[in-house]
């Protein structure tokens, strides 16, 4: 059986995204952005939601060859690339790249890959992450908390109907003030 992590930049106040939608404030420090391209490598699969499959796939497939483009990002943009994606949309029509899309029952495709064999898989956008949270399907969560205040927008964490215990098993701080906090589900 596979597990499920969800792991997303967050404010201090416990916010994915800005009302408007806007992430420029969770841009990572050197250090942060090389944790997370280990972490695209070691992923499997990665199930995105809708609106952050379009931030990602607007930026990430032709990322290593812009001017200016970091080693980093060149081998982020790679492993992205080379990653299989299952995209969870009820608008979209198709999706491109080394993704698949899903128009139907997410919880249920989840519960399906879940199931099967391969790495672990990552899940992307708070709303389907809280899908897959109220349906108790996710193993891990990572937070990688900014050092900023976002006052309302999207939260990381849903409304649940009843409380998920958790065990810490990882800390660390990484330059810029960022802090990472990965927990299991007990």
């Amino acid at each position: 059986m596979r597990t499920l992590r969800f792991a997303m930049n967050a404010s201090v106040d416990g916010y994915v995204a800005a009302p408007d939608g806007v992430l420029g404030w969770s841009v990572p420090s050197d250090e942060a952005f090389q944790w997370w391209s280990d972490r695209v490598d070691s992923t499997g699969l990665t199930l995105y939601g809708r609106r952050l499959w379009e931030s990602m796939n607007a930026h990430w497939p032709t990322a290593d060859r812009q001017p200016g483009a970091t080693p980093a990002h060149v081998a982020y943009a790679r492993r992205w690339r080379d990653m299989p994606k299952v995209v969870f949309s009820s608008t979209l029509d198709a999706v491109e790249g080394n993704a698949r899309l899903v128009t139907g029952d997410a919880v249920a495709e989840i519960v399906r890959l879940k199931a099967g064999d391969g790495g672990p898989m990552d899940i992307g956008g708070a709303t389907l992450a809280a899908a897959a949270m109220r349906a108790g399907l996710i193993d891990e969560y990572v937070i990688m908390t900014h050092p900023v205040l976002v006052g309302a927008g999207t939260p990381f964490f849903t409304a649940l109907d009843e409380w998920a215990g958790l065990e810490l098993v990882e800390t660390r701080t990484f330059s810029g003030g960022l802090h990472l906090a990965r927990y299991l589900v007990r």
